[in-house]
């Protein structure tokens, strides 16, 4: 089992979504292959609240992590490495980790940030591209990145992969132990570096404009516009750098893409491809652009909330087209346990999809929706406010020699609380102090006429709020449960609609 998670990939920049570039073209090759999903969510658009999600098969309102400083709060009985260790299963991490996880969990542990791996004694070459990412000021490079390609984090991670999936010798009758691998790319995340071809690949002028631009940040809330306004003050001229930065995430992209290509073909080379699930995700999206905005940060919109989600391998339907059903990375984990024969751990919330992805009947009812949480709670911290320092959040302005810095994730852009559902075209946003924001994505995929409250749309808007009510009750935790006592009914997929009258 392989599960290769890049970090802040937005789902739509992809020819297979209708993209114009190809950014992707082993990875949507790879998922026409198999089931791939373009209704698929984050649990939250942060990286610690979705990794913990997606390892747990908890929603953020149960686990308890929900900021990228609260791993240690993470809350639930066995997770996925937990549960594959308990079926005879090698374990191991190699990439970016950023969640509860820890050494102890896994057989093999090589662990990397941003700004590198960790290493006993990294090469010159690691020294210096560490040294190159954190020039970058926590944005961008406006020059390919001088380091060949094999000084990638992309690349060196499938090495140590590779070299791990070697260590795992098959024994004298020639079985090889079965693994979970969790290889976790920390790209396509800022800083956005790239070396050539990939730098040149896409070039600024010629990218397909966005929807929405730094214009309609007027009719969108506060916390984008202070986004917006703290990353010009960091990165000037941040309208002139915004296309720079967005060509450089693309060429990440195909960069990516080259690395998991070369890692699947090592598991064919090695006889492992015809045995092995493979699964592709990310944590959470990107602006790209939209709003005039890059990384993340603001509220729950579609580009940073709906992720890449695929599935490969053997039993799973091969299909050309996007499954229709709305699918979380909540329930990546139950998934991979039906697919061992493993029972769900208690606590999990999470629906299996093993049906859905080997041509089986299931309850389409039950996949008729998705949910989303985001925020650390307390009320919504205006970027105005006189006693809010922002230097404690992160930011530095820039200097007449050289950018700033800037923390998307801070006090403002996290404040307060909001849910979302996800049901056909609809989507529906309430936050605590209970204002509503509604948005039909067939006619306005980026979410600039809120049409909450009209009347015209009252049935809608009364559906869609029965819908949210429902996924709030589903996401409170379970735990713990009621003892010897009382045994709450559960069905072996987490499915509801299976024992519901209609």
């Amino acid at each position: 089992m392989v599960v290769v998670m890049t970090d802040q990939q937005r789902a739509d920049v992809s020819a297979r979504e209708g993209f114009a570039l190809d950014t992707t073209p082993f990875l949507d090759s790879l998922a026409r292959g198999g089931t791939w999903f373009d209704r698929g969510y984050t649990a939250a658009p942060v990286c610690a609240p979705a990794r913990v999600s997606m390892l747990t098969g908890r929603y953020v309102s149960a686990h308890r992590c929900h900021s990228n400083w609260n791993e240690p709060d993470a809350a639930y009985t066995r997770d996925l490495f937990g549960v594959f260790r308990d079926n005879g299963c090698a374990t191991a991490l190699v990439g970016k980790n950023h969640s509860h996880l820890s050494p102890e969990a896994c057989d093999y542990w090589r662990d990397a940030g941003h700004y590198g791996i960790a290493e006993e004694n990294p090469s010159e070459q690691a020294r210096r591209m560490t040294e190159f990412i954190a020039s970058c000021h926590w944005l961008m490079s406006r020059k390919p990145t001088p380091l060949p390609l094999e000084a990638q984090l992309p690349y060196r991670l499938v090495d140590y992969a590779q070299d791990w999936l070697r260590s795992l010798a098959a024994d004298g009758g020639g079985r090889r132990k079965p693994f979970l691998l969790w290889l976790s790319i920390p790209e396509p995340h800022n800083p956005y570096q790239v070396p050539e071809p990939y730098y040149s690949m896409f070039p600024p002028e010629s990218l397909p404009p966005t929807v929405s631009s730094a214009s309609d940040l007027a009719g969108k809330g506060d916390k984008y516009r202070y986004n917006r306004r703290r990353m010009e003050e960091a990165y000037p001229p941040f309208g002139e750098v915004l296309q720079r930065a967005r060509a450089n995430y693309l060429g990440m992209l195909r960069l990516i893409d080259d690395q998991v290509r070369r890692f699947v073909e090592f598991l064919d080379a090695q006889g492992l491809r015809e045995n092995t699930i493979i699964v592709c995700t990310s944590d959470h999206g990107d602006f790209v652009g939209e709003y005039g905005l890059m990384k993340k940060g603001p509220e729950l919109p579609e580009c940073l909330v709906r992720i890449p989600l695929q599935f490969t391998g053997p039993g799973i339907v091969a299909r050309a087209d996007a499954q229709a059903a709305h699918v979380s990375i909540v329930d990546i984990m139950p998934t991979l346990c039906e697919a061992i024969g493993a029972k769900l751990p208690e606590g999990v919330q999470g629906r299996s999809l093993w049906p859905i992805l080997t041509g089986g009947d299931y309850p389409a009812e039950e996949f008729a929706s998705a949910y989303v949480e985001q925020g650390i709670g307390g009320r919504h911290v205006r970027g105005d406010e006189a006693d809010y320092d922002a230097t404690q959040d992160g930011f530095t302005p820039a200097t007449a020699e050289e950018w700033g810095e800037f923390d998307e994730l801070n006090t403002i852009t996290q404040s307060g609380s909001m849910r979302m559902v996800r049901k056909g075209d609809w989507k529906l946003i309430v936050d605590m102090q209970g204002a509503g924001q509604l948005y039909n994505l067939a006619d306005d995929p980026v979410e600039l006429d809120n049409l909450y409250g009209r009347p015209n749309v009252a049935g809608v808007q009364m559906e869609m709020l029965h819908e949210l009510v429902t996924w709030t009750v589903r996401a409170a935790d379970p735990l713990p449960t009621p003892g010897p006592r009382y045994t709450p009914r559960r069905d072996k997929r987490n499915y509801y609609w299976t024992y519901r009258k209609r």
